[in-house]
């Protein structure tokens, strides 16, 4: 059990340990030459976009997902008259997702090493479990990691029901991540603290969710913090621990 005054860390993985949509960005480029008979790959991206997130509900998050999206918009804009050899080439795209290298993030190591002597951390990372379970074997950052918690969503219910099994007050939690809307404004609508780190790409399902709040405000008092790399982490929690109640969260 952790009291109040006591910081547990909970981490993302995809986009925040490990480079992960930079695969994605890459078999869409592919995709869209492979369609551009039936359109730009300004379109290509906003149909395929709009069944990506339309199949959620039913197929989840992960690569297996995307391929799935990606062969029904096929089959949509060419109106079935796409062959069997362009599925085939659709199919190795999702191969070549599935089979990239797990490259950390510059700095990820050094600093996962370093807050694992001083706090409790909990991966926290959504996607589909054989691919997520890879990534994180991959990674070599398992042990670092008290719990790991692989989801199929993460909302509010998500991670209060993480905190709660781990014994974590709200008021002791900050989650870091790449995504808005994942990995921020479920945590700070539940009252937790966040740290966004910015990937240099992201899926525009992610991009598209302001947070809750329509303050602008980013200090400590809002319970949300802005980085530029990973690397910047250890000093902001070293602050925000000297600060303590301080920078509790509003609410």
């Amino acid at each position: 059990m952790t009291t109040s005054g006591q910081m547990v860390i909970g981490i993302d993985g995809d986009d925040t340990l490990w480079h992960m949509e930079k695969f994605y960005a890459d078999a869409q480029r592919a995709y869209g030459a492979l369609l551009k008979a039936y359109g730009s790959s300004e379109e290509i991206d906003a149909r395929l976009l709009r069944t990506e997130t339309r199949n959620i509900d039913v197929f989840g998050y992960g690569v297996k997902s995307f391929v799935l999206s990606m062969i029904e918009t096929a089959l949509e804009v060419s109106d079935r008259e796409i062959s069997g050899r362009d599925v085939e080439t659709i199919m190795r795209i999702g191969h070549d997702i599935l089979q990239s290298p797990t490259e950390l993030i510059d700095g990820v190591a050094d600093v996962i090493q370093s807050l694992s002597a001083s706090h409790r951390l909990i991966l926290i990372t959504k996607g589909e479990l054989i691919s997520q379970e890879r990534r994180i074997a991959e990674s070599g950052l398992a042990a670092s990691f008290e719990a790991i918690e692989i989801v199929s969503e993460k909302t509010p219910a998500t991670y209060r029901t993480i905190l709660k099994r781990h014994g974590v007050p709200v008021g002791a939690f900050v989650m870091i991540g790449n995504s808005v809307r994942s990995d921020i404004a479920p945590v700070l609508d539940i009252g937790g603290r966040a740290v966004h780190i910015p990937y240099h790409v992201t899926w525009a399902h992610e991009a598209h969710a302001p947070l809750a709040s329509d303050s602008a405000d980013t200090t400590a008092t809002a319970g949300l913090w802005r980085l530029d790399s990973i690397r910047e982490v250890p000093d902001l929690l070293a602050r925000i621990g000297r600060a303590g109640t301080n920078d509790a969260p509003r609410g």
